[in-house]
C-alpha cells in the first residue's frame, strides 16, 4: 500500500505542472479509481487541504495518504507528489538556462497556458458544484454575483485580496 501510494502520486507529480488546482482532477481520478476514497470523501479532503496553509495538492495527498495508510502513508504520498517536481527542476535548470530566451521555448510555454487555464476552470466547475444536476439554482446565481463583485472590486478599485475575501465571506453569509 505504501509503495502504491508513493508511485501513484509520483506519477501524478511527474506528468502534471501548474498550480495545485490543475492537479486536483488527476488526483481525484486516481484516488477514486483505486478505491482509497469516494468522490464525497475526496471533496472533503480537498476542502480541508485548502484551509491549511501551503500547496493544496501537497496538503490533499498528504491527507489522503494519512487516511489510507496512517503516518507512513502520509509521508509516502507527500514524497511522491513533491519529488518529481524537485528532480525535474534541478535537472532542467541546468539545461534551460542557456536557452531561456529561445523563441521556440517561449512559444511552448505560452501554448501551455490554455491547458492550465482549462484545468483550473474544470476544478472550479467541479468543486463549485456546477456539474451536478440541478446546480443552476438561485444559490448559483448569488454565487456568480459574488464572484463578479469580487472581480470588479479587485480590478476596478484595486482592493487588497484579503479584504475581497472577507467581503465575499460576509456576502456569502448574508445572501446564501
Amino acid at each position: 500500500m505504501i509503495w502504491d501510494l508513493f508511485l501513484t502520486f509520483f506519477r501524478i507529480g511527474f506528468i502534471s505542472f501548474g498550480g495545485g488546482y490543475t492537479v486536483i482532477p488527476m488526483i481525484q481520478h486516481k484516488v477514486v479509481s483505486h478505491g482509497w476514497m469516494t468522490n464525497a470523501e475526496f471533496q472533503q479532503a480537498v476542502s480541508l487541504a485548502g484551509m491549511a496553509p501551503g500547496p493544496i495538492a501537497t496538503n490533499a495527498v498528504t491527507l489522503i495518504g494519512y487516511d489510507t495508510a496512517g503516518i507512513t502513508g502520509a509521508i509516502a504520498a507527500c514524497a511522491g507528489i513533491v519529488l518529481p517536481s524537485l528532480i525535474v527542476v534541478i535537472v532542467l535548470s541546468a539545461f534551460f538556462f542557456p536557452f531561456q530566451h529561445n523563441p521556440t521555448i517561449k512559444s511552448v510555454f505560452y501554448g501551455l497556458r490554455p491547458v492550465i487555464t482549462g484545468l483550473i476552470a474544470y476544478a472550479a466547475i467541479h468543486f463549485g458544484g456546477f456539474d451536478k444536476p440541478g446546480a443552476y439554482t438561485w444559490m448559483t446565481g448569488f454565487t456568480l454575483l459574488i464572484c463578479a463583485g469580487c472581480l470588479w472590486l479587485l480590478v476596478k478599485y484595486k482592493w487588497h485580496p484579503l479584504t475581497v475575501i472577507a467581503a465575499a465571506g460576509v456576502a456569502g453569509i448574508v445572501f446564501l
